[in-house]
């Protein structure tokens, strides 16, 4: 067999010659934005061109702070495919986390997205590494900024030249680096190969794992500072799927009218999001959705209330997805197999709300605390190791943190879950948010879901609070609708649940807050709330 690498350029290639009609649609600050794989393959090969005169070299590291954009789309390709380092810098994050990555990485030029501009001056004169700006803006001139040297994207890549030989690279060169969104202590960075991006974003496309087409729509509301938006600008481009890129405007209107003005077949994203969506739908808003395939879960469970409810109310499927930094990201994704399609309702959202089974290429072990494998079941928990070609073995120039988590050849993943007698895995909790009351563990996330059934409810956090008897107790944060404030009470959760959890499960408290604080990448902050209610 011919010794033939994996690399990013092949799909960059396959896009230009197979697909070069199909669209690319990018909603930028000021103005909308369509072309082709054609015209973004010139592009491209313009912005390569670029970046020789800038003087990048294989193995810098370049990198981006940005919405979902077709110029952030550009930089994926173009940086990669040179043999350079694309690293997505999480436009969410603090000044002191951001300043650490940006240094920790050793980024030389940071490519900015107009409105972005204000948060690097602000860790600008504590950057070591940075020796150039570039603001990718709709305006031909340069915004008024203290950053230099600065230079305007458009006007570099409108000089260029639109062809250009991309090397041959070795399949394990490092294409990108990507910084976990830090719940605890500083972020910890993750490589990924072009090998690894390659096999990552081939596998999405196997029909039983999301089964991504030249047919497809795809709509990614997931970041693409994220972890490469969860890998889906790649698997669009090695099938030729159409790409809408929503910009920074994700409220529910603006996703809902893209939604129905591109026909979108697949929207990628978190719970709080669906939540989101699912109340704009509620209060009358009326949209033709009827093109979605799946909306695609991820960074958190959906309770299974609301898969029904977006099923039965307006025909959308929720396909679940899981996954972390440091397995590139998807390890899991929820279809059904052939002979659930004669289950019963109840039977098949209750499947659909789980995280989903292994896809293919990877192996894992469920353990509990003795290290030895858990029974499939569907109750006894343990903790989710994996292994496989797009797991991580370390994270990046940290040793002490890398000697913790990846050990003999696993990625201790710190998730604790179940899985069932078919093989799906149900996400019970991170380690740390387990609640042991009185030596029984008490999983958060299903008690959130138990609470967010109820009618009044948008959202649920449940967190442990210290206790001198049973050592933990829950304590339920729960957010209701506006026109039910003031007028649901604790006492009214707490009969809620009453035949729905164990005794001993019931919230100690129920708190009534506005909003269930998030992190950068739209996941409840539980640390957070631990602090502010220890």
């Amino acid at each position: 067999m011919m010794d033939h690498p994996l690399l990013i350029k092949t799909m960059l290639n396959r896009a230009y010659k197979l697909f070069p009609k199909k669209e690319i649609f990018s909603r930028c600050l000021d103005k909308d934005f369509r072309y082709t794989y054609g015209d973004f393959y010139e592009r491209v090969c313009k912005l390569a061109n670029i970046l020789d005169h800038l003087r990048v070299k294989p193995g810098d590291k370049i990198g981006t702070f940005a919405w979902n954009t077709h110029r952030h789309m550009e930089l994926y390709f173009a940086v990669t495919c040179c043999g350079a380092v694309l690293h997505t810098i999480n436009i969410r994050l603090f000044a002191g986390h951001l300043q650490h990555i940006v240094n920790h990485a050793e980024d030389k030029l940071i490519f900015i997205d107009d409105d972005l501009v204000p948060q690097i001056e602000e860790i600008a004169d504590e950057l070591t590494t940075v020796e150039k700006y570039i603001i990718m803006t709709d305006q031909e001139s340069i915004p008024e900024t203290t950053l230099s040297p600065v230079f305007n994207y458009e006007r570099l890549v409108g000089n260029a030249s639109p062809s250009y030989d991309f090397p041959d690279l070795d399949e394990n060169t490092t294409a990108a680096l990507a910084y976990t969104s830090a719940t605890t202590g500083l972020p910890k960075g993750v490589t990924y190969s072009h090998r690894s991006t390659y096999l990552h974003a081939l596998t999405l496309c196997v029909p039983d794992a999301i089964g991504i087409s030249e047919r497809d729509v795809i709509l990614p509301v997931v970041p693409m500072f994220h972890v490469f938006s969860w890998g889906f600008p790649f698997s669009a481009a090695l099938m030729g799927s159409k790409l809408v890129l929503p910009g920074r405007n994700l409220s529910p209107p603006a996703l809902c009218e893209l939604i129905e003005q591109e026909k979108v077949t697949l929207v990628p994203g978190v719970p709080t999001i669906w939540i989101n969506v699912f109340q704009h739908l509620e209060s009358g808003a009326a949209y033709d959705l009827s093109s979605i395939r799946y909306i695609l879960n991820g960074g958190a469970a959906i309770s299974k209330t609301l898969v029904e409810a977006f099923h039965k109310k307006y025909g959308i499927k929720i396909l679940g997805t899981y996954g972390m930094t440091e397995a590139s990201p998807v390890v899991l994704t929820c279809p059904p197999k052939s002979y659930m399609d004669e289950w019963e309702e109840e039977q098949k959202y209750e499947l659909e709300s789980k995280q989903g089974r292994l896809l293919p290429g990877l192996e894992m072990k469920v353990v509990n605390e003795n290290g030895e494998e858990i029974q499939w079941n569907g109750n006894e928990m343990g903790e989710l190791l994996l292994q496989g070609p797009w797991i991580a073995s370390e994270y990046y120039h940290n040793p002490e943190q890398s000697a913790a988590v990846f050990k003999d050849g696993w990625y201790h993943s710190n998730d604790m879950v179940t899985v069932d007698g078919e093989g799906y895995i149900l996400v019970q909790d991170r380690g740390k948010d387990l609640i042991k009351s009185g030596g029984e563990w008490i999983s958060s996330v299903d008690l959130e879901n138990k609470i967010m059934a109820h009618p009044a409810v948008v959202e649920a956090a449940v967190i442990a609070i210290p206790d001198q008897k049973w050592q933990e107790r829950p304590m339920a944060c729960v957010v209701l609708k506006e026109s039910e404030r003031g007028r649901v009470t604790e006492e009214d959760i707490l009969n809620f649940l009453k035949d729905k959890v164990a005794k001993w499960w019931l919230p100690d408290k129920v708190t009534f807050i506005d909003e269930v604080p998030k992190t950068s990448v739209g996941k409840f902050d539980k640390k957070l709330m631990r602090e502010q209610y220890a």
